[in-house]
């Protein structure tokens, strides 16, 4: 059990699919190290959205909770990845409300996800990079940065075309030409 440690500012370095799954790739600022946080397709899906800053025609999961934090004058202040335990990582994420601080426990990939919207400040603590960190020339080595998949457009444009194929086969035209005419949107830009 990696217990909390000294916190590191780290970043977002891409998202991956490998041969487990897909994962996000936390990178301490400045090491040659990188954590993979295994994660699943939505959630990757949704971290690639608030990286690639896609809009949505309507607010998902994560754009609900940033605008109810907004409403409710807070901000997030920052996400923290603080324990690694049984290959489980936990982190919590920090919102400030006038002077008052507020922590949450919260899922990686969440926490990740509201962090690639806003691009506040992410942290890792050492310990967890010392435990579960992977030298980035391995990274790059078996699949660069470049390479790590379709960018958020095009994912975004994938997912809308299945849902398209699946209203069609269902004869739910209303919802098939809603996503046409959202896919005619983004193909455009």
């Amino acid at each position: 059990m990696m217990k909390n440690g000294m916190l590191v500012e780290a970043e977002i370095w891409t998202v991956a699919h490998t041969e487990q799954g897909n994962a996000v790739l936390v990178r301490p600022l400045g090491a040659e190290f990188a954590v993979p946080i295994f994660i699943g397709q939505l959630e990757a899906h949704s971290i690639l959205i608030g990286l690639g800053s896609v809009p949505m025609p309507r607010p998902l999961t994560h754009d609900l909770f940033l605008s109810l934090v907004d409403k409710l004058d807070a901000f997030l202040e920052k996400v923290e990845i603080t324990e690694l335990k049984e290959g489980t990582f936990y982190s919590r994420i920090v919102l400030r409300q006038g002077g008052k601080r507020i922590v949450i426990d919260a899922r990686p990939s969440d926490a990740l996800s509201l962090a690639a919207r806003i691009k506040c400040p992410i942290y890792i603590a050492e310990p967890i990079v010392t435990e579960a960190g992977v030298p980035v020339k391995y990274i790059t080595d078996e699949s660069p940065k470049e390479d790590s998949g379709p960018n958020p457009r095009e994912l975004e444009i994938n997912r809308l075309k299945a849902e398209l194929e699946k209203a069609l086969e269902a004869e739910n035209y209303e919802e098939a030409v809603r996503l046409r005419d959202r896919l005619r949107e983004l193909e455009q830009n």
